[in-house]
């Protein structure tokens, strides 16, 4: 474990959620998951800056990653979180990215490529700041996933993502955001991009 990465899960630990998530997210007896999203990179951003660890965050987005498609394993699956995580302080969101191409469209108007992996599914955020993973491993180490690095993170940069997001996704999000961390620096969608759909992370 780098630098980097031993400071990104003080500041993610330093959020009482997330400690108690990765605990006992193993219970759920599935095996490619990882919490992800905004309980990361917001609790990050709320320990840079002094803030309540839980300031502006409104869920803990947990990714598995299932090849049985059907509603009713991922309903099960959503069931036994639901008890595992009752007394989480936010509501832990459980989602199978396995069957993500199968509504996506219904949701946002065009098809969603067909996820590989939770890895897959973390690298389609909408803005570079949101792709972070964090599990427990078999053997009961934290393992950290973060394709763009720390720098963004660290200096409280949001960047767009485009590989998915469309321009009114990834700006809604940026205000959102800068109301609450007024001390973020968001930087403009590229010109010329023409996605046109997204998905939610936080």
């Amino acid at each position: 474990m780098n630098r980097d990465e031993r400071r990104f899960l003080e500041l993610v630990l330093a959020n009482p959620t997330v400690a108690p998530v990765l605990g006992r997210a193993p219970e759920l007896g599935v095996g490619d998951w990882w919490l992800t999203a905004g309980v990361l990179f917001q609790s990050a951003w709320n320990a840079l800056t002094g803030r309540d660890p839980a300031a502006g965050i409104r869920d803990a987005d947990l990714f598995y990653f299932d090849p049985d498609t059907s509603w009713d394993a991922e309903d099960a699956v959503i069931r036994r979180g639901a008890e595992l995580f009752a007394d989480v302080p936010v509501p832990v969101e459980i989602r199978n990215e396995a069957r993500v191409h199968l509504w996506y469209a219904d949701h946002f108007g065009r098809p969603a490529p067909q996820f590989r992996n939770c890895r897959d599914a973390i690298d389609h955020f909408a803005a570079v700041c949101c792709c972070y993973g964090v599990r427990v491993t078999a053997s009961g180490r934290l393992e950290v996933y973060a394709p763009h690095g720390y720098a963004d993170l660290f200096d409280m940069v949001v960047r767009p993502n485009p590989r998915l997001a469309p321009r009114s996704v990834y700006e809604a999000k940026a205000a959102r955001w800068s109301t609450v961390w007024p001390e973020l620096t968001v930087l403009p969608w590229p010109d010329g991009n023409t996605a046109t759909a997204g998905r939610a992370d936080g």
